[in-house]
């Protein structure tokens, strides 16, 4: 994928399936909570947000496990490597946070948990400490938190055309840093 315009598509089509959490929402609202999540904490990054936003594109493409490779590759050409790197930290962010915050493990929904054992489930003290040492390791552990947290049927969010706008900053970014 090389083109904001195909992203933005590939989220609309996340819009026509159900949430693997629940059927009355759509991977897209996913998305569009986790995005409100993230701005609320961290109200001046942007790229984050958009990480949130973005940060299941991959299940349109592979399996569970993979999804975060594969929605990293779809946005990286897009959105840059920040937000790439973000999307593919969010699944070993879940398990780092079920080994190092039981109250987090005792918390996830019920795909969630699911998923978590198909993703090698929590991680030893080396993976521990080696996801900890990522560049973007606080990063990576907020999205992972917004990503439980935005499962709300019904919830109230803006659209995705609120973050057409930012979508296509971000891209421009990339493009002058090409």
């Amino acid at each position: 994928m090389t083109s904001v315009d195909a992203l933005i598509e590939l989220l609309g089509e996340l819009g026509r399936h159900p949430s693997p959490d629940d059927d009355s929402f759509t991977d897209l609202d996913h998305g569009l909570q986790c995005a409100v999540e993230l701005i609320a904490v961290r109200p001046d990054d942007e790229e984050l947000a958009l990480a949130g936003l973005v940060h299941d594109v991959g299940h349109r493409l592979g399996s569970d496990e993979e999804h975060g490779r594969l929605g990293a590759e779809i946005v990286r050409p897009v959105l840059g490597d920040r937000v790439a790197d973000l999307v593919e930290a969010h699944v070993p962010a879940k398990r780092f946070l079920v080994t190092t915050d039981p109250a987090y493990g005792a918390g996830l929904s019920a795909d969630s948990t699911r998923t978590l054992i198909l993703q090698g489930g929590g991680m030893t003290s080396e993976e521990a400490q080696r996801f900890r040492r990522m560049p973007n390791f606080q990063d990576a552990v907020a999205l992972r938190r917004a990503d439980e947290a935005a499962k709300v049927p019904g919830r109230d969010v803006p659209g995705l055309e609120h973050w057409v706008g930012a979508l296509r900053d971000a891209n421009r970014r990339v493009a002058q840093d090409s």
